[in-house]
């Protein structure tokens, strides 16, 4: 049971038809609250989120530094739509674990493909129940990518364990050609495993096994 501190950032997307503009930059379907990554043309990760519904309004929590990148794309794809996006991570602290936690009052809680997220405004006070080190054996014992490690611009998503974060039949998104030939082909390049230490080039070590992004032979 454990709830870990992040670095990470928060969107905050209001308007008009917010999940269907989403839906069509991104791999998996997003038609309410879910885990999503977002791909350029070649497939390659720009970043993978988690989608929270506030409301009428639509939350995207991110866990690494591409924050500007990921505006500057969700901006250049708006095409005149009435959909303003507001940075709101200052105002906000992110957790995620493994959902036997109990939250405090005012936290905002999300099932996600990492794991569960709570969201805490700066105002609340809370202390995390687990160390990065939990969170790292954590991720190693249930092969989790994650930003910064394996989640990153360099990959596509099958490559570094994101696959279920594809929707295998739907369409009309940015990287959807490159991923459907790489999955109708059973092409994928790397793949993610976990590897009894010691492990040569490692994206995340731990104290007995490590992950990591290899090669398929």
């Amino acid at each position: 049971m454990g709830l870990h501190h992040v670095d990470g950032y928060v969107l905050l997307l209001q308007g008009e038809n917010i999940l269907p503009f989403l839906d069509g930059l991104s791999s998996n379907l997003v038609n309410g609250p879910c885990t999503t990554v977002f791909t350029d043309r070649a497939a390659k990760i720009i970043d993978a989120c988690d989608v929270l519904v506030i409301g009428e309004n639509v939350a995207l929590v991110g866990y690494g530094d591409e924050k500007d990148r990921l505006t500057r794309h969700l901006l250049d794809h708006l095409l005149g739509q009435n959909i303003q996006i507001r940075d709101i991570s200052s105002l906000n602290k992110i957790y995620i674990g493994d959902g036997e936690e109990d939250y405090p009052p005012g936290a905002t809680v999300h099932e996600g493909w990492f794991g569960t997220v709570c969201i805490l405004g700066n105002s609340i006070d809370f202390e995390p129940t687990w160390t990065e080190e939990d969170w790292r054996e954590h991720r190693i014992q249930n092969a989790i990518p994650f930003a910064k490690h394996e989640v990153t611009s360099r990959h596509h998503p099958f490559a570094c364990g994101l696959a279920e974060l594809v929707h295998s039949s739907k369409g009309c998104y940015l990287g959807q050609e490159v991923l459907t030939r790489m999955r109708s082909r059973g092409k994928f390049g790397h793949r993610l495993a976990v590897k009894e230490n010691p492990v040569t080039g490692a994206t995340t070590v731990g104290k007995a096994h490590s992950l990591s992004i290899e090669r398929i032979q």
